[in-house]
């Protein structure tokens, strides 16, 4: 998938490095994400549950603390580096009702039927085919069961607007890479319930969710965790011109100081969150 400029290399050594430096801060940044996504899927103990797009684990790792040993959470990725990371995670928590596996959302490897609950976070953007990829959650849903997606809404927010769409606007001719793009393809109300809908999942409901998106440190490193960490973004960092690089750095670290009170950046994430039933 990494040659397709639609499909970021999630698996590349930049990104995993800066998951297992930041993670900390990473995680106190998507916490309250996290937490939107879990009372969204509405589990209860004894449940049988698919993460669609784990990445490094979360939500399925929170999920499997609320299902209890009599339940279990299977997370499921394309690429295999996050996943590792995942499974350090899970086993740091004694978690024995987990398990992660590579492969394909549009190729769910599991018989018909055989969820009470799928979730996804951050992570259904960047499907190439999703009506192919919602049917293939349908199928595997239990009847009645629910899903519960949490995507981006807008690119206009702080994280952004003080990161990529800085360049943008000091750069001549530079413009958001394809893949960043595609983060943003359900920003419109409408249409990430419509996929929903149309892959045959009813009761579809949807709405914008703004959390707090807080870094814990300073402007420089969340801008250095920017650059290694936010993949679809990375055609971007590296056409900007050497010798205008120190001047785009400059800029973009006082954009995020207006978020900054001296020990945390105060960002704020809009994302919008799908919820259907099979």
């Amino acid at each position: 998938m990494s040659a397709n400029p639609a499909h970021p290399d999630w698996n590349c050594f930049a990104r995993t490095n800066a998951a297992q430096r930041w993670r900390k801060q990473s995680a106190t940044m998507g916490r309250q994400m996290t937490e939107a996504i879990v009372e969204e899927v509405r589990v209860d103990p004894g449940m049988k549950v698919l993460d669609v797009a784990c990445g490094t684990g979360e939500p399925a790792i929170s999920l499997a603390g609320l299902v209890g040993e009599s339940g279990h959470v299977v997370g499921i990725d394309i690429s295999g580096e996050p996943l590792k990371l995942a499974v350090q995670r899970a086993q740091q928590r004694g978690l024995s009702n987990i398990e992660f596996r590579q492969g394909d959302a549009h190729e769910l490897p599991f018989p018909d039927h055989s969820f009470d609950r799928i979730s996804s976070r951050l992570g259904v953007m960047f499907f190439g085919d999703l009506p192919r990829a919602f049917r293939e959650m349908h199928r595997v849903l239990r009847p009645a069961g629910r899903i519960a997606l949490l995507v981006w809404g807008p690119m206009q927010q702080p994280y952004f607007e003080s990161t990529a769409l800085t360049i943008v606007n000091m750069i001549p001719g530079a413009k958001i890479p394809e893949a960043a793009t595609a983060m943003f393809r359900f920003g419109d109300a409408g249409v990430l319930k419509g996929g929903l809908e149309g892959a045959g999942f009813r009761e579809v409901e949807e709405k914008l969710r703004t959390v707090d998106w807080t870094w814990p440190g300073t402007p420089e490193e969340v801008w250095e965790y920017f650059q290694q960490a936010t993949v679809p973004f990375r055609p971007l960092l590296q056409g900007i011109p050497e010798e205008q690089r120190e001047r785009v750095n400059q800029a973009v670290l006082e954009q995020i100081r207006k978020y900054y009170d001296g020990t945390k950046i105060n960002f704020t994430a809009t994302a919008r969150i799908a919820t259907g039933i099979a």
